[in-house]
C-alpha cells in the first residue's frame, strides 16, 4: 500500500469513528429532561442502569422545544418531559415525529398565588397567567373550568384556548407566558397555573401551596418519547423497566410526597 492510499484509508477510518454511534461503546443513552422532577428521578435509576450495562447520560433542558427537536435529529436518543396532548401539538405543528413510548408519572398542574390563600378570595377584574403553548394552556383553562372561575364552550377539550372561554363571571384578565418564567410572575399577577416541574424548581409544594391543582385521575402523564422504533432499543428498554420499577414508585412516594404521582 503506498502513502497516499495509506492516508485515505486512515482518512475513512477517522471519519467512520465521528460519524458512527453516539458513544464510544455503545453502552450510553441520552436522555433529554426538565429539571425536576425529571432529571431527579434519572439520577436515581443511573447506578441500576449502570449494573445491566447503560450509560444514562442526562441533558438537561428548561424549555419543552429543544429536547424534541434534538431527539428528532438523532442527536439525543429520547426524552422524558412531556405529556401525549403537547407531544400531539408539537408533531402536528411542527412536522415531527415522535412518538411516546411509555408513561411514567403524574405532574398535577396548580394554581398558585402570593396574594390569595384561596380561589375564592380571587377578585373580579384579577390577572390570571397561564402557559403559552396549546396543550398546557388548554389544561390551565380545564383547572379554572373546574376551580369554578370560567366556563368553556367545549368543557373536556384539552387545548382550548382563550377565544374558547364561554363565561368568565368575575372578568379574568389573562396573560399567556412560556411556563418556565410563572413561577417568576407570583408577585404580579393574582393567579399563575404552573406545571408542576416548574412548582417543585422553584421551591414551591404544590400540595401545600397550590390553590386549586389537578388531582390523580389527571390524563396528562409524562411519557418517554422517541423516533419509531426506538423502543426496541435494549438500552431503552431497560431505561423503561427502571423508570417503571418498584424502586421508582417508592422513590417518586418519598421524594415528592404526592407532588408528583406513578402512572404505573
Amino acid at each position: 500500500m503506498n502513502r497516499r492510499t495509506l492516508l485515505a484509508t486512515l482518512s475513512l477510518l477517522a471519519l467512520a469513528a465521528c460519524g458512527g454511534a453516539k458513544t464510544d461503546d455503545g453502552t450510553a443513552l441520552t436522555v433529554a429532561a426538565t429539571a425536576v422532577p425529571h432529571a431527579e428521578i434519572l439520577e436515581s435509576i443511573k447506578p441500576a442502569l449502570a449494573k445491566q450495562g447503560v450509560d444514562l447520560k442526562i441533558r438537561v433542558f428548561n424549555d419543552y422545544v429543544q429536547p424534541n427537536l434534538q431527539v428528532e435529529q438523532k442527536q439525543i436518543d429520547v426524552s422524558y418531559f412531556e405529556t401525549k396532548p403537547y407531544l400531539d401539538e408539537f408533531n402536528a405543528s411542527r412536522g415531527t415525529h415522535l412518538v411516546p413510548y411509555a408513561g411514567v408519572h403524574v405532574e398535577p398542574l396548580g394554581a398558585y398565588s402570593r396574594k390569595w390563600k384561596t380561589i375564592a378570595q380571587v377578585p373580579n377584574g384579577a390577572t390570571v397567567a397561564i402557559p403559552n403553548e396549546p396543550s398546557n394552556g388548554g389544561r390551565a383553562l380545564l383547572l379554572l373550568q373546574k376551580a369554578g372561575l370560567i366556563t368553556l364552550k367545549n368543557p373536556t377539550n384539552p387545548l382550548s384556548s382563550l377565544n374558547d372561554i364561554a363565561t368568565n363571571p368575575k372578568s379574568l384578565k389573562f396573560k399567556e407566558l412560556e411556563g418556565a418564567t410563572l413561577p417568576r410572575t407570583l408577585g404580579e399577577v393574582d393567579l399563575a397555573l404552573i406545571n408542576t416541574n416548574y412548582a417543585l424548581d422553584a421551591k414551591l409544594n404544590p400540595v401545600r401551596d397550590a390553590l386549586a391543582i389537578e388531582d390523580k385521575n389527571s390524563p396528562y402523564v409524562n411519557f418517554v418519547v422517541g423516533l419509531p422504533g426506538g423502543d426496541k432499543d435494549p438500552r431503552v428498554v431497560k431505561l423503561i423497566a427502571a423508570l417503571r420499577s418498584p424502586e421508582t414508585r417508592r422513590f417518586i412516594a418519598v421524594r415528592y410526597a404526592g407532588a408528583v404521582l406513578p402512572a404505573f
